[in-house]
């Protein structure tokens, strides 16, 4: 087998990193990219990393996106896998809402997607092949208790790489949208909440890289919680909430 290039951003902490380390682990070259530099060399500084290079970036700048994935291929070679991880979450509290919240978290989770994607979709097309893979979240499917900025940026992530999988099934490119619950990171741990079906990142990470090496378009654990919130989705709105505020005391 010849090498495997994967680009994983958000790959300082959390789902990303390890990630990271499960697929150099199998014997992928890594190119990592976070905002925290000390995180990322601490990572490709690892013994057991495997292959993992630092390449810091903040997503929300669009031109260090495009020269960031140009290094990439200078460096490393082709792309062949991109799994775009960077996010935050902020509660949203409707009795002290904050605009410069939401518009943080727009301009991290979606904005920071819209311009890696950017970055690397010319040398995808061009090549006619390549695997895109989106983070997005549960809390995309239906609105979510102190959720209405993330979820709304998650909401969004999922009709975008859908709409893209249209394009790009023609392209040779395969699209996929990662759609995790609740899994153990430093954002979760700030959740004062009670979290059904949590899962450890090393587990959350296992699942995703199965999940890469398919073709289904949607990657989404623990499966049972993913179940349950499809469900809710599909029910009429006053039973919908209902059903919300006795669950969640909210």
């Amino acid at each position: 087998m010849g090498k495997r290039i994967v680009w994983i951003t958000g790959a300082s902490s959390g789902i990303g990193q390890a990630l990271a380390r499960r697929m150099a682990a199998d014997g992928w070259t890594v190119a990592a990219s976070a905002r925290s530099v000390d995180a990322l060399n601490a990572l490709a500084a690892e013994p057991t990393a495997g292959s993992i290079h630092p390449y810091a970036l903040d997503v929300t700048d669009h031109a260090a996106c495009r020269t960031t994935a140009t290094a990439i291929e200078h460096d490393l070679g082709a792309i062949d896998t991109v799994v775009l991880a960077a996010g935050l979450h902020i509660p949203t509290d409707a009795k002290a809402f904050d605009v410069s919240e939401i518009r943080t978290l727009v301009e991290i989770n979606l904005m920071g997607v819209v311009h890696c994607v950017d970055a690397v979709l010319p040398a995808l097309i061009d090549r006619r092949a390549g695997r895109l893979a989106i983070v997005a979240s549960v809390a995309g499917y239906r609105g979510l208790p102190t959720a209405a900025g993330y979820g709304a940026t998650k909401a969004a992530l999922i009709n975008f790489a859908e709409a893209l999988k249209f394009d790009l099934d023609h392209q040779g490119i395969i699209t996929q949208v990662v759609c995790p619950g609740f899994v153990r990171t430093p954002l979760t741990d700030r959740n004062p909440f009670p979290m059904p079906f949590l899962m450890d990142v090393e587990d959350a990470a296992e699942r995703l890289y199965r999940g890469l090496q398919g073709t289904g378009f949607e990657i989404t654990f623990p499966r049972r919680f993913a179940l349950i919130l499809k469900f809710l989705g599909i029910l009429p709105d006053r039973l919908y909430f209902w059903l919300m505020h006795k669950g969640t005391g909210m």
